[in-house]
């Protein structure tokens, strides 16, 4: 294989690491690189207990130092998986324009529905002032009949 195409596959995997969304947040997150440090340190810390020359089962079930670095380890990784999951936060619009007009055209159908005077000051903004009548009748009432004369 020559030199060209060692450094062409390179550059390939270079611009393959730039796309790929969790090596994007490798480098943005902070939190999460120390968490993948973290955990780094102890399990290598674990492995140079386990390797000391006793059977792997005594390690883990005698040793107390060893069962602590696990632990470290596993939560250390609990924590960045957690972490690489959930999406980024980013700064949250709290609404706009158009959040503004929806709370103002519900505050005042409820200051409609719940006020009389508004509600009449409205209507006659709209359809006019109510003409107030006085009605007074031209006609005069039906006499009642006698009480001796019935109707046959």
């Amino acid at each position: 294989m020559s030199a060209k195409d060692r450094i062409g596959k390179a550059g390939e995997a270079a611009r393959a690491a730039q796309r790929n969304q969790y090596v994007q947040r490798v480098i943005e997150d902070e939190q999460l690189r120390s968490n993948l440090l973290a955990a780094y340190a102890a399990a290598r810390s674990a492995y140079g207990r386990m390797s000391n020359g006793k059977p792997a089962t005594k390690a883990i079930f005698e040793d107390r130092k060893l069962q602590r670095e696990l632990k470290e380890a596993a939560s250390a990784l609990r924590e960045a998986s957690s972490s690489l999951r959930e999406p980024p936060r980013r700064a949250r619009r709290r609404g706009g324009i158009g959040r503004t007009l929806l709370l103002l055209a519900v505050a005042g159908a409820l200051a409609m529905v719940l006020s009389e005077s508004l509600r009449s000051k409205v209507l006659d903004l709209l359809f006019g002032a109510e003409e107030q009548f006085d009605y007074s009748s031209t006609t005069t009432p039906a006499q009642p009949a006698p009480a001796g004369v019935s109707a046959s």
